[in-house]
């Protein structure tokens, strides 16, 4: 349990931070779109062709691994966007967004140190496979959707055209997609290219976690509670279990099992709200479920770190 809060406590004093800031009026609501307009189109983008472009892809890419926690995470954006509309009536590109919340865990930020801290360094290599085609899956799978919402009457060759445009403006896409394009190609970029990236890479996390804060300010859960509830329960409770279930239907060997519904079972990352954000849809909804879900996340964790073998 120390470990976890040893984990956890430090990404909320940060997100803390920035609410207290805000609220007191000492940065300003411009200030703070400011600071996520950073991290979303330089910042994180640099994180995400850093840490792709130097990733052993090809290091444990078993299909069982991916099939057993993309098919939770797919399952459970299905359920996020068909609930938010049956049960909520919230409007489609909301529930496009809300159905990412579902989509995209923490992978990153908490999933790695966790594994680590859980089952030592040598049990990352499976979290390093998912995390390899983690933000490719997603934003791919997030922007195409709320595209053929935005377009919908239209014609598929204009529907499609729309989805390759968003996709290929999208910076996180474009960092995503040159950081693969550097890995395969064997391409050694320069030594100062390489340490301005990482200068820009070590300020995302923080920068965004920060912006976060007085977002939530901002959007504070006013209303939006039983919908911010169930969007919690699809990351923190379906998604681990489904995974557990593939992954045990799979004959997932041990490591893999762990690593796959640990991943599973981590909060909603700040790229939830930044996909909100980039649609200008579903802001309180993906601010408020990033926060209260990473909190009770270190219970939940727990409970699995208990069932896992």
């Amino acid at each position: 349990m120390q470990a976890l809060i040893d984990v956890i406590l430090p990404v909320f004093i940060v997100i803390g931070f920035g609410y207290l800031v805000v609220w007191r009026k000492l940065f300003s609501n411009e200030g703070v779109d400011a600071l996520m307009k950073f991290t979303q189109h330089f910042a994180i983008p640099c994180l995400l062709f850093k840490a792709i472009s130097t990733l052993d892809i090809s290091q444990g890419l078993d299909w069982r691994l991916l099939a057993s926690f993309y098919g939770g995470a797919t399952t459970c954006f299905l359920i996020g966007l068909f609930g938010a509309r049956i049960l909520f009536g919230r409007p489609w590109e909301d529930c496009v967004a809300i159905g990412f919340c579902g989509l995209f865990s923490n992978s990153l930020l908490l999933g790695l140190p966790i594994t680590e801290r859980a089952y030592g360094t040598d049990a990352l290599e499976a979290n390093y496979a998912i995390i390899a085609v983690h933000s490719p899956f997603c934003y791919g799978l997030g922007i195409t959707v709320m595209e053929i919402v935005r377009n919908r009457g239209a014609s598929p060759i204009a529907t499609g055209r729309a989805v390759l445009r968003a996709m290929f403006r999208n910076a996180l896409v474009i960092g995503i997609a040159l950081g693969f394009i550097v890995n395969i190609s064997g391409i050694n970029p320069p030594q100062a290219f390489n340490e301005a990236v990482s200068l820009i890479s070590r300020s995302a996390l923080p920068a965004a976690l920060f912006a976060l804060g007085g977002v939530l300010y901002r959007y504070r859960p006013e209303g939006d509670m039983r919908v911010i509830l169930f969007t919690v329960g699809l990351s923190l409770l379906l998604h681990p279990i489904i995974t557990y279930g593939l992954a045990r239907n799979l004959d997932l060997t041990t490591p893999n099992l762990r690593s796959a519904v640990l991943t599973a079972s981590m909060a909603p990352g700040v790229n939830a709200y930044v996909f909100a954000n980039m649609y200008g849809v579903a802001k309180r909804v993906a601010a408020s479920t990033v926060l209260i879900a990473t909190a009770l996340s270190l219970f939940t964790i727990w409970v699995w770190l208990g069932i896992l073998p």
